[in-house]
């Protein structure tokens, strides 16, 4: 595995040992940017709740986001995402927490923080993306026009709007498919 893009692309990041993490294949990250249609970013706040190696997070980092948090149940993936970041001198630009994904969003919304970019990317076991969606949306995590990415097994249906969050793309990659949603309310002014 390797960062595609960005100011540390073609550097390597280690995968998680045996099978409790499924990584994104290079080919599904390079076309998770394309789809957002913002290769690069130019600052910003990004979550990866289901973080795994952290790749998605750390290539997000690479095109120019200013920070990510990093949320991952699973010990061997907590520290393989503090190991890649510390590898691309990354730990100053990262929060990462060994927490489950709704107790995650619980801590954030106590923190009332909002996003530019979340990425939702569950072992596909785990399904809770559209009530993870509501939450995101009843507490305004996504700053206007911030984009969640989603990519879950191609037997999951998940709804094409909550609230002001809509889903603009939708592509299915073999047994891969991924949505990206953009919040399209009204712009919150102080946010």
């Amino acid at each position: 595995m390797r960062v595609i893009s960005g100011i540390h692309k073609g550097r390597s990041i280690h995968a998680v040992p045996g099978k409790s993490t499924r990584p994104t294949t290079d080919k599904v990250k390079e076309s998770i940017f394309n789809l957002i249609g913002q290769p690069y970013f130019e600052g910003g706040i990004g979550l990866d709740l289901y973080a795994g190696t952290g790749g998605l997070g750390i290539e997000a980092l690479s095109r120019g986001l200013d920070k990510m948090i990093f949320v991952d149940q699973n010990r061997k993936a907590f520290d393989i995402i503090k190991q890649n970041l510390e590898a691309l001198d990354l730990l100053d630009r990262s929060e990462v927490y060994k927490n489950d994904a709704d107790r995650a969003l619980k801590a954030i919304i106590k923190r009332e923080l909002s996003f530019d970019l979340i990425f939702l990317d569950p072992p596909y076991a785990e399904q809770k993306i559209g009530a993870q969606l509501g939450l995101i949306q009843q507490y305004q995590l996504l700053k206007h026009n911030g984009t969640v990415v989603v990519e879950t097994g191609n037997s999951i249906t998940l709804p094409e709007k909550v609230g002001e969050i809509e889903l603009v793309k939708h592509h299915q990659y073999g047994e891969t498919e991924i949505r990206i949603y953009v919040h399209k309310g009204r712009e919150e002014h102080g946010n």
